[in-house]
C-alpha cells in the first residue's frame, strides 16, 4: 500500500502532521475524520519522468467523446485496461490510438492512467491529467471522466459557436482589405497625374493628398509592412511559448476592454466547477485548490488561487483571500464566504459555475453579434473615404472649368 502524508487540523485548531499508510486519498480522509481531524492537505509519493509526445493533439470533439465512452465504460464495470483497448480500437484518430496504445503499455507497467496520461501533453490536457489522479486517488474516477468530457465539450461548443458567428464578419474584413488593397495599389495611383495640377498649386484637399501619399507609400514598401507584421506574429507566438509570455498574455487577456471580463468569468466558472466536484467528492481542499489552480487556465487566477491556498494554511477562510486579489467578482466571493459559514461550498460552487457559464454565454452572443453589423459600418467608412477622397478634386475641377 501506498504511504500517504497529511496535514491536518485537530478540534482546537492545532496543525498536526503525520504520515498514513492506506489505499486511497480518500480513506485517509475517512480515516483522519474518525479521529476528528479536519484534513487540510493529504499527499501520496508521485512518480516523475518526462513527457513524451506522439504527433499533434486530437480536437476538442474527438478526445471530449474519448473521455464520456471511457467513463461509461468504466460505470459499467469495464475494467480500466480492457476500456482503453476497447477505445484505441476504434481508431477514431490515428494520434489517439497511438497515444492509447502508449498508455495502456504504461499502465500495464504499473503506472496510474493519470501519469501516463501526463505523459501525452499534447492530447491530454493539464487539467484532464489532474482531474483524473484525483478520481483515482478519491475513489470517483468515472464521475471525474464524466466531468472532464464535460468541460471539453463546453470549450469545444464555445470556441464553435464563437468561430461560426465570426466566419461571416471575417470573410467581409478579408475582402475588404482586399478590395481596399487593390484600390490603393492599383487603382488610385492612376489619379496622381490627374491632379498633379492641383497638388502643384496646393489646392489638392487634405484627405485626397493623404490618400495619395498613403497610396505611394503601400505601393513601395507594401510587401515590406507584410513582412514586418508576419516576423511580429512569428515573434509573438514564439514568446507566448515561455511561461513569462504566457502570464503576461493572461494579464493582458484580462485587462482588455469588452472581452477581458468574459474571459475572466470563464476561468472563474471552470474553477469553481472543478473545486466543487473535488470537495463534493471527499478531496481535501488544498489538494482541490491545487487542482482547481490548474484547471482555471488563466496564470493570473492562479497566483491567487495560490496565495489563498497559503492562507488556508494559515487557518485562514478562502473567501478572504481571493477577494481581496481583485480577480475575483464581488458576488463570487460573497456567495463563498457564506456557503464556507454553512458548509455547503461543494454544491454553491458548482452552482455558480453554472450560472457564471450560462451568464457569460450570453453576453458572449450578444458581442459577437454585434461584430458583424460593426464590420459592414467600418467597411462602408473605409470605402467611403477612398470614394469621397478622389470625387472631391474632380468635383473641383469641374466647378473650375465651368
Amino acid at each position: 500500500m501506498p504511504e500517504f502524508s497529511y496535514t491536518a487540523r485537530n478540534m482546537t485548531g492545532q496543525i498536526v502532521n503525520g504520515t498514513m499508510t492506506a489505499v486511497s486519498e480518500r480513506e485517509v480522509i475517512s480515516s483522519l475524520s474518525g479521529q476528528s481531524l479536519f484534513p487540510i492537505k493529504v499527499t501520496g509519493e508521485k512518480k516523475n519522468s518526462s513527457p513524451v509526445v506522439f504527433g499533434g493533439g486530437v480536437s476538442d470533439q474527438k478526445i471530449a467523446l474519448f473521455y464520456e465512452q471511457f467513463a461509461n465504460l468504466m460505470m459499467n464495470g469495464i475494467p480500466l485496461v480492457r476500456a482503453l483497448t476497447i477505445l484505441k480500437e476504434q481508431k477514431s484518430s490515428p494520434v489517439l490510438s497511438a497515444t492509447l496504445e502508449n498508455v495502456i503499455s504504461r499502465v500495464e507497467d504499473g503506472e496510474t492512467v493519470s501519469d501516463a496520461f501526463a505523459k501525452h501533453p499534447k492530447v491530454f490536457s493539464e487539467m484532464a491529467v489532474n482531474m483524473t489522479r484525483a478520481g483515482a486517488e478519491g475513489g470517483f474516477m468515472e464521475e471525474a471522466l464524466a466531468r472532464v468530457a464535460t468541460f471539453t465539450e463546453q470549450q469545444a461548443e464555445l470556441r464553435s459557436r464563437t468561430i461560426g458567428a465570426l466566419v461571416y464578419p471575417a470573410v467581409l474584413a478579408s475582402i475588404a482589405m482586399i478590395v481596399v488593397t487593390v484600390l490603393l495599389v492599383f487603382f488610385v495611383p492612376k489619379f496622381g497625374d490627374m491632379f498633379a495640377q492641383l497638388r502643384e498649386k496646393g489646392d489638392l484637399p487634405a484627405a485626397t493628398e493623404f490618400l495619395l501619399s498613403f497610396s505611394a507609400f503601400l505601393k513601395k514598401f507594401g510587401i515590406f509592412v507584410l513582412l514586418f507584421f508576419l516576423g511580429m506574429y512569428g515573434l509573438f507566438k514564439v514568446y507566448l511559448r515561455s511561461e513569462k509570455g504566457r502570464r503576461t498574455w493572461d494579464r493582458i487577456k484580462l485587462k482588455l476592454p469588452l472581452f477581458g471580463p468574459i474571459f475572466r468569468n470563464l476561468a472563474v466558472a471552470r474553477f469553481c466547477r472543478v473545486l466543487g466536484t473535488l470537495l463534493k467528492n471527499g478531496v481535501s481542499i488544498l489538494k482541490a485548490l491545487e487542482i482547481g489552480r490548474d484547471a482555471s487556465g488563466n496564470r493570473v487566477l492562479s497566483d491567487a488561487i495560490q496565495n489563498a491556498s497559503e492562507n488556508i494554511t494559515s487557518g485562514a477562510s478562502l473567501s478572504v483571500p481571493l477577494g481581496k486579489s481583485g480577480h475575483f467578482p464581488r458576488n463570487v466571493t460573497e456567495i463563498i464566504s457564506v456557503a464556507e459559514e454553512a458548509n455547503t461550498l461543494d454544491d454553491v460552487l458548482i452552482n455558480v459555475s453554472d450560472n457564471i457559464e450560462k451568464n457569460t454565454l450570453r453576453q458572449l452572443d450578444i458581442m459577437v453579434k454585434l461584430i458583424e453589423p460593426l464590420m459592414l459600418v467600418v467597411m462602408a467608412a473605409v470605402i467611403g473615404f477612398v470614394v469621397v477622397a478622389l470625387l472631391l478634386p474632380i468635383m473641383k475641377m469641374g466647378a473650375v472649368a465651368q
